[in-house]
């Protein structure tokens, strides 16, 4: 298990290191990424199967149901198209529609890796929404706007991390199974600086539980969404995975005996709902906290641009990790 979380961890910031040069929001899923290219590299031989190798972990296949189809793309690429959107959209619930959009697929396309994914969880302990306010979060030290900053009194994980001038907190979803870790900055300017100093180990090391302590907390946090669409060869090919995307030394000969076969697309869309309730839920009535208390021993007020990230706690893999920007 430590092996799948170091892997996952440095697939996770490596993909990262990639996408970070946007000034938007950021939301992937690397395990859904990584079990797409485990896919991939099963039909993949010699430099091109290594090259996908380097980035896969054979146990990651387990977590994620997947399956492999063949399309008619020269002759019914419009349908192919409405075929793989509509499976996309059944398989996240609705929420992910035309990931192809209409005329995205020709005859020429060959292999497409289409990957979308989806996730529910309501937090162990839910925000109650009559003390969500109307807050501010700060875009930069000059600019801020307006958002639903919901507010919670309670005993969380928390880590001050002197090193990189952040603190890190462990917001658990019902059942403990699973975590969403913030990582904020504590200077309104501090993410460049934070996502500088991001290591594997780092990032191991900071939210492994014999490094947190339990402690009273007054959580602020703004309500947001996110839906993001990445098309991943640039990225993936900065990383290594070069000939997948080439037709002189792509070589898929265990899918099939045509030679020119190659990757032509690898499309990933992520959406991520963050509210009182928990992430990507509907409105239900919960426990009133009382906020009024002396004994409030620390601020954690996400009001300024942070880290987030989506822990499976028994493997410690990452399924999902993101950057909140502006919500």
């Amino acid at each position: 298990m430590h092996l799948l979380a170091e892997a996952t961890t440095k697939f996770t910031l490596e993909l990262y290191r990639q996408l970070r040069e946007t000034e938007n929001n950021i939301f992937y899923s690397p395990i859904s990424i990584m079990t797409a290219l485990g896919m991939l590299q099963l039909g993949a031989k010699g430099n091109t199967r290594q090259q996908i190798e380097k980035e896969f972990l054979e146990d990651i296949r387990k977590f994620y149901q997947a399956n492999v189809e063949s399309l008619d793309f020269v002759h019914a690429a419009g349908e192919s198209e409405k075929k793989i959107n509509s499976w996309v959209e059944s398989q996240t619930n609705g929420k992910i529609k035309d990931l192809f959009p209409n005329g995205s697929l020709s005859s020429s396309t060959v292999l497409v890796l289409v990957n979308a994914v989806y996730f529910k969880g309501q937090w162990d302990h839910k925000f109650d929404e009559k003390h969500t306010i109307e807050g501010k979060f700060w875009l930069n030290k000059n600019t801020s706007k307006s958002v639903q900053m919901m507010i919670q009194k309670n005993e969380f994980n928390f880590n001050r991390l002197e090193d990189v001038q952040a603190v890190i907190v462990e917001i658990p979803y019902k059942g403990k199974e699973l975590s969403m870790f913030i990582l904020l900055p504590n200077e309104i300017d501090g993410l460049k600086k934070l996502e500088d100093n991001l290591t594997t180990d780092k990032l191991i090391e900071w939210t492994s539980p014999q490094n947190m302590n339990m402690i009273e907390l007054y959580l602020s946090l703004p309500r947001f969404k996110v839906e993001e669409k990445y098309d991943l060869p640039a990225p993936l090919e900065h990383m290594g995975m070069v000939d997948a995307f080439s037709a002189q030394n792509a070589d898929f000969s265990g899918i099939s005996d045509n030679q020119d076969l190659m990757v032509s697309k690898v499309l990933h869309k992520s959406f991520v709902e963050v509210n009182e309730e928990g992430t990507e839920a509907a409105a239900a009535t919960g426990v009133e906290v009382s906020l009024t208390s002396a004994l409030i021993t620390e601020d954690f007020s996400c009001d300024h641009p942070f880290l987030f990230f989506i822990k499976q706690n028994k493997t410690n893999s990452i399924l999902f990790f993101g950057r909140m920007s502006s919500p």
